[in-house]
């Protein structure tokens, strides 16, 4: 007869579940208001959002570092809290530009309100957790509301791009599950520590090592998918056409630093085990994907998918701190992401200023580069800000993305990979010159006369969180060692 088994309250920690509750109690929400008051007004919707995301924010400072709870497979750590702040931080900023758009139906609904908060609890889950299979769980949460999210705008290729997407997504979940099955089947284990013992102890058996590298790959595979890794990124310049400029931004930032901690997580293990086919791997692919992004990105007509191959170059570059295997490296990850942010999700907002059902001005893109011919003429201060972000993603000083540059590079050098901080500054050059183009574009070119019309869309929220990434980027050279220090203060208290 099986003894009884006994859990109490206090075993189960249930405060660490409660960040990932508040937003999906506050999607379950929204929902049963709508089922009572139909037709509510959008800002209504969007106020309850950012109160639901204030108080996540809060719980999340809240927790205790170091932390379990829920039968263990909920970590509470550095890298989970400040992870989960950047998420909420970029949320807040994003959420607001609903009430921007009157020419897009999707944010009229409050189930895009109800899938956005589920989204985010996705995410929440995905990184507070060395488990696999709530891992496994958070990932697909997330990425089943996106598609949503990106099918609910309603553009002629926006289905499009959610088809796209959610092949991709299933795709990259085969390789998850796959890889995952691999490392259980060696290792009898799904929790990340407790299959760091293991092969730590038979890490020298034959065989071993080859699954384990197998599933590893499997993995890497998924994840590639993800942050759009080379040869893995070819869905995301159409995926990012087909959203919206905002949510394209968004797509751009919080989906990738989520996947970047679990990878950290999963890979630091391979890292500490001296297993260096992996790291080998994880460089060549993060090399490839920077330099390949670049390139592509510099025979882009549209803005928006330059700034998607932008991205992808930048996802690149971050994984190449991840395979350092070093404290500095893996600091350099949230730095990065924190400065970018920012600046990134200011650019594309940028381009929803004039947004269009149908396009005006290409019959192949919405924002090609002649659009924003003569801009400083059009609208001085939209060509200045623009510009703005632009040098600030080409790592020019002293706007913010630069310092992330040079403290990612600094750490390639103090880990010994000279020759991969100077392939990063080459990249960092290469980059300029698309980033320049656009500038050119707007100050050295005459508008175009069938373009004068079309910037109007400047709101009251859209002018907000410009100008909070326009203040962050320009500013980050005051407050950045006093992120650095923080961020550095909190990975020392990580299980990694």
């Amino acid at each position: 007869m099986l003894g009884q088994i006994s859990i109490t309250m206090q075993e189960l920690n249930l405060q660490t579940l409660i960040p990932m509750l508040i937003p999906i109690c506050g999607g379950l929400l929204i929902l049963i208001i709508d089922l009572i008051k139909e037709n509510l007004h959008k800002s209504f919707y969007v106020m309850m959002t950012i109160l639901i995301l204030f108080v996540d924010f809060g719980s999340v400072l809240s927790l205790v570092v170091n932390d379990r709870g829920f039968f263990d497979v909920i970590l509470v750590d550095g890298i989970a809290i400040v992870t989960q702040l950047l998420i909420l931080v970029t949320s807040m900023l994003f959420i607001p530009l609903a009430l921007t758009s009157k020419r897009f139906h999707e944010f009229s609904y409050p189930e895009f309100f109800a899938l956005f908060l589920f989204m985010i609890a996705g995410f929440q889950f995905m990184v507070t957790s060395d488990n696999l299979i709530l891992i496994f769980v958070g990932l697909e949460t997330a990425s089943l509301s996106l598609y949503t999210l990106i099918a609910m705008h309603n553009r002629s290729n926006s289905y499009e791009a959610a088809v796209k997407y959610f092949t991709m997504g299933a795709v990259a979940a085969g390789f998850f599950a796959m890889g995952s099955a691999l490392i259980y089947a060696t290792t009898g284990s799904v929790e990340l520590y407790a299959i760091k013992d293991v092969l730590g102890e038979r890490i020298n058996e034959p065989g071993l090592l080859f699954v384990i590298i197998g599933g590893g790959i499997l993995l890497l595979v998924s994840f590639a998918f993800k942050i759009s890794l080379f040869p893995f990124h070819t869905w995301v310049p159409d995926v990012y056409e087909g959203a919206s400029a905002p949510l394209a931004g968004y797509m751009s930032i919080v989906p990738k630093i989520a996947t970047f901690v679990v990878a950290l997580r999963v890979f630091g293990v391979y890292i500490d085990l001296g297993i260096e086919p992996i790291r080998i791997i994880i460089m060549t692919l993060a090399v490839l994907t920077m330099t390949l992004a670049n390139i592509m990105a510099l025979v882009q007509e549209d803005v928006k998918r330059m700034l998607a191959y932008s991205s992808i170059s930048h996802a690149g570059f971050v994984m190449a701190a991840l395979a350092l295997g070093t404290t500095k490296g893996n600091v350099g990850i949230f730095v990065y992401y924190a400065l970018f942010m920012f600046t990134n999700l200011g650019a594309f907002t940028m381009l929803w200023i004039s947004r269009h059902k149908k396009r005006r001005y290409s019959l192949r893109f919405d924002h090609p580069y002649e659009k924003f011919a003569g801009l400083i003429k059009v609208i001085p201060m939209g060509a200045v800000v623009m510009a703005l972000f632009m040098l600030s993603l080409a790592g020019v000083p002293p706007f913010s993305v630069f310092w992330g540059k040079l403290y990612v590079m600094s750490a390639a050098v103090d880990a010994g990979y000279i020759w991969l901080a100077i392939v990063m500054g080459l990249n960092s050059a290469v980059a300029a010159y698309y980033y320049l183009k656009l500038i050119v574009y707007m100050f050295l070119k005459e508008p175009n006369r069938d373009m004068n019309t079309v910037y109007y869309n400047i709101s009251k929220p859209l002018m907000v969180i410009i100008g909070i990434a326009v203040i962050v980027t320009v500013t980050s050279v005051f407050f950045f060692q006093q992120l650095l220090s923080y961020v550095t203060y909190m990975i020392d208290y990580s299980v990694i």
